[in-house]
């Protein structure tokens, strides 16, 4: 079996998504490779605490993005400047405050991917 299949989740129940750019993982390739977007400012690679923390399993919808520069979902979703890969519509939860200040002190504006609520 090629390297590549080995790293798609066998199922929907233990994914998880990014709370600052909505990639989909699983748990395990979020602790251990760490979010392909995010990974220079939340630093999730063998944290689990953080994985916990900066991750959510509560998220609608998914897109697969293929093409992020020609896509107009991607540009509708804010993600067109992201890496390949599955991204949730809506994230549910927030950052931690010392995750957000720690974000807004170098630079990376966050704006929520909850769309339950009006925030």
């Amino acid at each position: 079996m090629p390297d590549d299949l080995l790293s798609i989740p066998n199922d929907l129940r233990h994914l998880r998504a990014c709370l600052l750019c909505s990639l989909i993982k699983s748990f395990e390739q979020f602790e251990f490779d760490g979010c392909d977007n995010c990974e220079e400012f939340l630093g999730l690679k063998n944290n689990r605490e953080l994985v916990y923390d900066c991750t959510s399993n509560n998220f609608d919808g998914m897109i697969a993005l293929t093409n992020p520069e020609d896509s107009w979902v991607a540009k509708w979703q804010k993600i067109n400047r992201k890496c390949i890969g599955m991204y949730a519509i809506s994230v549910s939860g927030r950052l931690p405050l010392g995750v957000i200040r720690e974000l807004k002190s170098r630079g990376v504006v966050y704006r929520s991917r909850d769309r339950s609520t009006n925030i």
